[in-house]
């Protein structure tokens, strides 16, 4: 069925699938499609207990679990509008983001309520414990209401964690999001028999837009992890769940490849060498494909990868070993899906072509290269940012098409290939467009590199990589004994490491994109709650590089 509102699609659900599980808590509590049905009238009746009315704003700051998805659709679903907000926030941003957002009630999880400060606890009419649903504190008793709301009003305002400002909220209505079920319904159809693994935070409008909303519309089965999805965690949780479907970043997978495939391809001269031939690459491929099938429990049947780009090496071996992989391409402004494919029509570096009632379009094309901005005109546009005008008028063409900030390409398919964001892009010396995530896809795929990122220094791209240390520190122990210290013998290795990754990397990438020096990031970068490096920190043009300190930076308090 199609939905305009989610409130016409949480009342089909919980009356069409009632028998069925909707949430499910790894190893802990299952939740009928009519028990969740119970449960939203349930919070709606607190909301309303507490002088809420449609068009309030309700903040959602929770880890994962059943009422999550139940707390989104009894706010939704009453006319209210949902604020949920990522968990990673250090708890500065969660006061500001709160207090900009105007919620007057507070749904949240034990752990991330302490995050909180008793100024912003004391503005809230009541706070909901999302654990069991009960009253942590109510300040304001009254009569509220709820309404059913319209396709075009304001359904949830999401902040984004960009990599270079202050977050910002986008206001998306209930016809932009209950487009993404049309939309990834026509991509990869779920039904009723389908089990989804969710390992993503649900604030997250990937995780919440295809992985919550998306199942919930379908009669589908939602597993939550109650931990970070550490291989020790996850690991027994494939075994037992056994997903059908499951959306993943690439920071996952690409452990995966490299920690476990590359890793054992790189062990030893005789493995080095048959990795270098084609066809055994891709038999090497194949026998590691199936085990990994057989860790996912034998039933995947989409494995959807997005909210960055994944590394070339990485999507090379899910291809090769017949992985069932599809890698979607959109933002949080288009609810999010602009692009994608079925894993059946997957062709390597692309995210397919523009999704079903999406239109794309190149923007300022450079005539040499064929790359442009990508712009979108989508059902599932934003309205725009939260008390931002000027903002929303800078994302949007004279003629309403929204500015991705994303250079790309097509083929002559349609089929869609992403170059970098338009803001990182380094214009060479010669006017060459320079595109610093070619070149840090290239470095990643270094079994040493954990992490890096490209910057430019007066004229000079230089390479700022975080080391594997665990890798580094297994061949340290093969000749340590050259070296009084393990300290001597890092520092060694670590500048040995410089020149053959600068040779590396400068071996695959195009003339005007060879690097001019490795330099070594002691610290994990600074990153995003969705785990994005924030380049504003590391990439100042012109000026000596000084990246946070120990201990410091935007998400940390001083």
């Amino acid at each position: 069925m199609l939905f305009d509102t989610l409130y016409d699609l949480a009342r089909h659900s919980v009356e069409a699938y009632a028998t069925k599980t909707a949430f499910s808590m790894y190893e802990g509590e299952e939740v009928t499609y009519a028990e969740a049905g119970r449960r939203i009238e349930r919070v709606q009746s607190i909301l309303t207990g507490a002088g809420l009315h449609p068009g309030d704003k309700v903040a959602l700051l929770s880890s994962n679990m059943p009422n999550w998805g139940i707390c989104y659709f009894a706010v939704t679903s009453a006319g209210m509008i949902a604020v949920p907000i990522l968990p990673d926030f250090s708890g500065e941003e969660l006061d500001m983001i709160i207090e900009h957002s105007e919620a007057r009630a507070l749904l949240v999880s034990d752990r991330l309520f302490t995050k909180l400060s008793k100024t912003t606890i004391a503005r809230f009419n009541v706070v909901i414990r999302t654990k069991n649903l009960g009253v942590i504190a109510q300040r304001v008793r009254g009569e509220g209401s709820t309404a059913v709301p319209k396709p075009e009003d304001l359904a949830v305002i999401i902040y984004t964690s960009g990599t270079t400002s202050k977050p910002k909220g986008v206001m998306l209505t209930h016809r932009a999001l209950c487009s993404q079920v049309r939309i990834s319904a026509a991509i990869f159809p779920v039904g009723g028999d389908d089990t989804f693994l969710s390992v993503l935070p649900l604030s997250h409008t990937y995780e919440c837009s295809i992985g919550m909303i998306y199942p919930f519309s379908m009669g589908a089965k939602v597993v939550y992890l109650d931990r970070p999805p550490t291989a020790s965690a996850l690991m027994p949780a494939l075994r037992d769940v056994r997903p059908t479907v499951m959306l993943i970043v690439p920071l996952i997978i690409e452990k995966i490849y490299r920690h476990q495939v590359l890793a054992k391809f790189n062990s030893t001269r005789l493995w080095r060498t048959l990795y270098r031939v084609g066809f055994m690459r891709r038999y090497l491929h194949r026998a590691a494909g199936q085990k990994l099938m057989k860790l996912f429990g034998r039933r995947l049947r989409f494995l959807g990868i997005g909210g960055a780009k994944l590394d070339g090496g990485a999507e090379r071996f899910l291809l090769e070993a017949k992985v069932p992989y599809a890698i979607g391409y959109g933002l949080t402004e288009t609810a999010p899906l602009l692009a994608g494919a079925a894993p059946s029509q997957v062709r390597l570096g692309s995210t397919g072509p523009q999704a079903p009632g999406v239109e794309l379009r190149l923007e300022n094309v450079n005539p040499e290269t064929r790359q442009g901005e990508i712009v979108a005109r989508t059902p599932s546009i934003m309205l725009g940012y939260f008390k931002n005008p000027e903002a929303t008028r800078e994302a949007f063409t004279d003629d309403g098409w929204f500015r991705t900030g994303d250079l790309g390409e097509f083929d002559r398919d349609g089929w869609l290939y992403i170059k970098g964001r338009l803001k990182n892009m380094i214009v060479g010396p010669g006017g060459e467009n320079i595109y610093p995530e070619d070149i840090e896809s290239v470095l990643n795929s270094h079994v040493c590199i954990a992490d890096s990122i490209v910057t430019e220094q007066e004229g000079r791209l230089i390479a700022l990589v975080h080391f594997n240390r665990d890798e580094i520190e297994s061949m340290i122990d093969d000749w340590r004994e050259e070296w009084e210290t393990k300290k001597e013998a890092w520092e060694a290795k670590t500048e040995q490491l410089k020149k053959e990754i600068m040779d590396f990397v400068n071996a695959k990438v195009n003339r005007f994109s060879r690097i001019s020096e490795v330099v070594e990031e002691k610290q994990e970068f600074v990153k995003t709650p969705t785990h994005k490096i924030k380049r504003f920190l590391y990439n100042r043009k012109g000026q000596p590089i000084a990246p946070p300190a120990e201990g410091k930076g935007p998400d940390r308090k001083e």
